[in-house]
């Protein structure tokens, strides 16, 4: 089904479920990526490791071949905020690292349902960092935990079944008191937004990360979105590399991305690319959510 201009489309309670079991696969592929992370690793050696749990899992890599591009995930380090291909890149400790991967399953009559998740860390001697770990640069931790936590604010305001801005506003607001307690500048990448998810990776509705003053279309039972902020330690603005695909802050700052596939329920909503469905980080914000599985 399909409403508004833009033709929404709305899940029924199965699909959700196929996108619940896409959207496992994508958590898998993020934690193995996080867990294996080492320095000294190159960026092709994580696209190896994500690539290993995709076709274990039975499911399909819906990034590769993506009008063209060349890997299974996107792996952006430091400066680069999203896009950026795997290949020869080595990690070091204290790189900061973000890692967007996507996979879809198909349903009993072979139709693909798409999963979608991205999730950023800092590097240590060791391996990946815990959140708020002493061996980090403080600031590029601030702006780790800030961008995850707005994406936590965004999925939240889902709940309140208001319009699809209210996205956006939440994600602000929750990046101008992170900014405020640090004092640090955090800059909203403006030119990439979220977006609709299911029989496509990328469907609509555009989600943006900012407030606008358009309210945005009515959410919806049966909606299922991608947000996805990305912020940066400065300005916010962007610039595309000369491969087509890599997007790195125009003025050199580092840049976090945080992403989780949602879906809209009648009784409430659910977090598809998380293995809790969110309840932990959304019980935090007196959200509960509904379980598919």
């Amino acid at each position: 089904m399909a409403f508004g201009r833009e033709r929404v489309e709305l899940k029924t309670l199965e699909q959700v479920r196929v996108m619940r079991r896409a959207g496992l696969v994508v958590a898998d592929v993020l934690a193995a990526v996080r867990a294996s992370a080492r320095p000294g690793m190159t960026t092709a050696d994580l696209d190896v490791v994500a690539s290993g749990v995709i076709d274990a899992a039975g499911a399909t890599s819906n990034f590769l071949g993506y009008h063209g591009f060349p890997a299974t995930i996107c792996t952006s380090v430091n400066d680069e905020v999203i896009h950026g291909i795997p290949g020869p890149r080595v990690l070091q400790a204290g790189d900061v690292v973000s890692v967007d991967a996507g996979a879809f399953v198909r349903d009993a009559a072979g139709k693909g349902w798409h999963g979608d998740s991205a999730t950023t860390f800092i590097l240590g001697a060791d391996g990946t960092l815990p959140s708020g770990s002493p061996d980090a640069d403080p600031a590029d931790d601030a702006l780790v935990r800030a961008t995850e936590a707005a994406m936590w604010a965004g999925i939240a305001a889902l709940a309140q079944r208001g319009r699809l801005n209210d996205v956006g506003r939440a994600v602000e607001a929750a990046l101008e008191v992170a900014g405020a307690a640090t004092g640090q500048e955090l800059g909203i990448v403006e030119e990439y937004v979220g977006h609709g998810i299911g029989s496509a990776m990328h469907l609509p509705p555009d989600v943006l990360n900012y407030a606008t003053s358009s309210r945005g279309i009515p959410l919806k039972t049966g909606m299922c979105l991608a947000i996805e902020p990305m912020v940066t330690r400065g300005s916010g603005q962007t610039r595309e590399l000369a491969d087509g695909w890599t997007v790195v802050t125009s003025d050199g700052s580092r840049a976090a991305h945080w992403e989780h596939s949602v879906a809209i329920l009648e009784d409430g909503i659910t977090v598809l690319t998380a293995p809790d469905a969110g309840a932990e980080r959304l019980a935090a914000l007196g959200v509960d959510v509904v379980s598919v599985d």
